[in-house]
């Protein structure tokens, strides 16, 4: 009996080490308590975004309450079927925005891949995007554009320079609709090599604070125009 009660101790200890550890919550996507008497901000983009979400929260605390959508904003596509969801209903002082590097990639079979088509060519990019700013421009916040930033060498199943082309398309359609740009791309270009991963268009935590230091200088300006 002893023997069956070990054996029975050791499958079950076999099982529960073969469960899969559970993801730990990202920080940044966790909802926030407003402060009362504070501005309220929305930060809408992808996972460059989500990187710096945290450290723009530390700079803007006391200042604004700083939310993000709660995931990865991906393409103007997923824009265009989430963006009411993630609006709500409360007010928006600010809201800063992007949508780019998940529109440019090349995605074929549920992956990253070249020799598939881009998820929204150039022309479909500037069609959504004015839409999503339309919808944007309904909620009285005051809007920020922040420009995609770079895709390096080798980054798979993103074409390096397309980040060049999309902006400026972007640029179009924010001058007509008069939304002030945030350029991030701009911000990078002396600092890719100490900021952004090699052959990944993702940042490291020293590149994600120096994002989140002009993204919290931006909305401040906005607030106090």
């Amino acid at each position: 009996m002893k023997t069956t009660l070990l054996l029975l101790l050791a499958l079950v200890s076999a099982t529960f080490a073969q469960q899969p550890a559970a993801k730990k919550p990202d920080a940044s996507m966790a909802a926030i308590t407003d402060e009362a008497g504070l501005p309220r901000v929305l930060l809408i983009g992808d996972s460059i975004s989500i990187g710096y979400t945290l450290p723009t929260r530390e700079l803007l605390k006391g200042k604004a309450n700083l939310h993000r959508i709660p995931a990865n904003g991906g393409s103007t596509k997923d824009g265009l079927a989430n963006l009411d969801k993630w609006l709500g209903t409360g007010k928006w002082d600010v809201i800063h925005f992007n949508w780019g590097l998940h529109d440019l990639k090349h995605w074929k079979d549920g992956k990253m891949d070249l020799s598939g088509p881009q998820v929204s060519t150039v022309e479909e990019y500037e069609k959504n995007l004015g839409q999503l700013v339309k919808r944007l421009k309904t909620t009285g916040a005051k809007l920020i554009w922040a420009t995609t930033t770079q895709v390096p060498e080798g980054s798979a199943g993103r074409v390096a320079g397309d980040d060049v082309k999309y902006n400026a398309v972007a640029a179009r359609v924010m001058k007509d609709a008069g939304i002030p740009i945030n350029d991030l791309h701009a911000l990078c270009t002396p600092k890719l090599a100490e900021w952004q991963l090699a052959k990944n268009v993702h940042f490291n935590a020293e590149g994600s604070r120096g994002l989140a230091a002009k993204v919290a200088k931006e909305i401040e300006a906005a607030l106090k125009r």
